[in-house]
């Protein structure tokens, strides 16, 4: 068989190194990288700050691609896994876990991402093949007018009867949702595998009001008071003078996360693993902190007194009251976890 041109680029990346520099062309194609992120606020700080930051110290060339987790899955499966679209992709662990566990994605070479020493545990994830560069820890949102009583523990969804009727959740379909019945299982049942005592449990806050993503809708018309929320959102919230306050439940803490990883046949491989050192630098960790009241995943960050109050979790003791899940459990019982949600959520 003959190599094509993307397995060329590829290998001779790898073996050359510097040496690759002398071949005009091949070093060109190593030297653009297509990087993905989500639309919206998104894609315009991605256009407008990260992106002119990373070319400006790298010397990349950078093309954007715009998505969502299931999208990039699609685009990868359908080019196949030595044509890959990208050299690198961000997305959420529970689809990053399923392409991984495919063959899609090679371990990073830790000796070209160094930042990745610096991360919190929660960070460190696919078995130390990917880095999570974003979290967005989700604890308990609450309207502060409409509540008399604040939560302070998951288990107050069940047991505050001011709540009842006026609780919000993700469905399953949103990895919170799934994230939800893991908690309960591991609450009233026999642990995050106890599927069953975790749908029953849910099952007991009856009618809940659902959502696959946009919460903030409900909060704000006061149709729900309280529901499992990221701080980020709450601070975007409160911003624009919602009477809302989040707090982190001594049981502990779920999360959003953005999970980055490197295609095993990507044609610009180092390129990658230089963007994902960026992104886990302190300093780009900081501008993401300050622009999605996202939790720094490095541990050299320091979160700035001004920024505190909305990025409330951070350091060791907050960073290590994040849930770690198996999301390789959790895709494996994707039809249970639907029919399950389906049978028990109202």
């Amino acid at each position: 068989m003959t190599p094509d041109r993307r397995t060329i680029v590829t290998a001779l990346a790898a073996l050359m190194g510097p040496a690759m520099l002398q071949n005009p062309a091949l070093a060109q194609a190593a030297r653009k990288l297509v990087v993905t992120t989500y639309g919206g606020v998104w894609e315009k700080f991605w256009r407008q700050s990260l992106i002119p930051d990373f070319v400006k110290k790298s010397g990349a060339e950078v093309t954007l691609d715009v998505g969502f987790g299931r999208t990039f899955t699609a685009n990868m499966r359908a080019a196949s896994k030595d044509k890959p679209p990208y050299s690198m992709i961000m997305m959420n662990e529970v689809f990053a876990s399923t392409l991984r566990k495919e063959g899609y994605f090679d371990p990073l070479d830790m000796a070209k991402v160094p930042n990745y020493a610096d991360l919190y545990p929660i960070a460190q994830t696919g078995g130390g093949d990917a880095a999570v560069g974003m979290i967005s820890p989700i604890g308990i949102g609450y309207r502060t007018d409409l509540v008399k009583t604040p939560p302070k523990r998951w288990r107050d969804l069940w047991e505050n009867p001011e709540f009842k009727g006026k609780i919000g959740l993700y469905n399953i379909v949103n990895s919170a949702g799934k994230m939800m019945v893991l908690l309960a299982g591991q609450m009233f049942g026999k642990g995050v595998t106890d599927l069953d005592a975790g749908f029953a449990a849910l099952g007991k806050l009856g009618p809940v009001l659902q959502t696959d993503f946009n919460m903030s809708t409900m909060m704000s018309s006061g149709e729900i008071i309280v529901a499992p929320y990221d701080f980020g959102e709450i601070a975007r919230l409160k911003k624009q003078g919602l009477p809302v306050a989040c707090i982190a439940p001594e049981e502990g803490l779920i999360m959003w996360d953005q999970t980055f990883s490197v295609a095993k046949f990507g044609d610009a491989k180092p390129l990658a693993l230089e963007y994902i050192n960026y992104i886990l630098s302190p300093e780009t960790q900081l501008l993401l902190a300050r622009e999605f009241f996202v939790s720094p995943v490095n541990k050299k960050v320091a979160v700035p007194a001004d920024l505190a109050p909305d990025v409330p979790i951070s350091g060791e003791t907050m960073m290590s009251k994040i849930m770690k899940v198996d999301w390789d459990f959790v895709n494996s019982k994707a039809t249970e976890l639907t029919e399950g949600w389906n049978k028990s959520i109202k």
